[in-house]
């Protein structure tokens, strides 16, 4: 008898383990033919455009707002702290510090993960369940080379500028709280800020976003290659994108900043 209930009991943990390890071979094979085709045509370029106009111009005004509000908000609170040791002058360094390295690739990131990766799942999971990936397939047309490839192209290259633009804006904000309420002059915060920074800081800023949109633009297409179900398969492949790709982004900015925290 124990031994009909300890293979029954991995029977059933082989069977809960399967779908989720069939899911990770699924995604590296979509990955590795996402990558694939960018060396091989035909590339379509128009998709390419018109996903960095979605993805990229679709979420300036969003990323701008909650930019600005960052710098505005990190300056206040630090102020108070620097305040008790005099060093007030030193607001605009822990501000583009902040911002470059952490707060402006993941608010960006997460950003785009709730407007991009939800809108890719639900778009290609529409396509999914009304059978028009499956007619593509039928005409000789790639599903990944039209579909994927152009979104991970698009995402890899406005997300990183999408956070240069979120961490300038930053510092505009917190340059706002610092001359108009703490009273240091322009010089005094922009040389702060500028001082501050260093090139592992601008290259840990910059590699981020690259990561991290590889990895939005891919879960958003895997859950929207895989929904079953009608529209409501492709609302639940929606909310699984906009989880797995928020959580990845956590887990991707701690492994990177503790590469460079060990290479500084």
């Amino acid at each position: 008898m124990g031994v009909v209930a300890s293979g029954n009991a991995e029977a059933r943990l082989l069977d809960f383990l399967k779908p989720a390890v069939a899911a990770i071979q699924d995604f590296y094979v979509l990955s590795g033919r996402a990558v694939r085709n960018l060396f091989r045509g035909p590339h379509y370029v128009d998709d390419i455009a018109i996903q960095m106009d979605v993805i990229g111009v679709g979420s300036l005004p969003i990323v701008i707002l909650i930019g600005f509000f960052s710098g505005f908000v990190i300056t206040m609170q630090m102020s108070r702290a620097l305040a008790q040791y005099g060093a007030t002058d030193q607001v605009g360094s822990i501000v583009a510090i902040t911002l470059v390295r952490e707060l402006g690739p993941v608010l960006t990131a997460l950003l785009v993960a709730g407007r991009n990766a939800s809108g890719i799942a639900s778009e290609l999971g529409s396509m999914q369940v009304t059978e028009q990936i499956d007619a593509m397939r039928a005409l000789g047309t790639d599903p990944i080379q039209k579909l994927v490839t152009p979104r991970m192209i698009a995402t890899c290259v406005m997300l990183p500028m999408l956070t240069i633009v979120a961490d300038f804006v930053g510092l505009i904000g917190g340059y706002a709280i610092a001359y108009f309420s703490i009273g240091l002059t322009t010089t005094q915060y922009w040389t702060s800020a500028y001082q501050a920074l260093e090139y592992n800081d601008i290259a840990q800023g910059l590699l981020k976003p690259f990561v991290f949109a590889f990895i939005i633009s891919l879960v958003g297409c895997f859950y929207g290659l895989r929904t079953t179900g009608g529209t409501q398969g492709v609302g639940l492949a929606t909310t699984k994108a906009v989880v797995a790709a928020s959580v990845w982004v956590f887990v991707i900015t701690s492994l990177i900043t503790r590469v460079f925290v060990n290479l500084h």
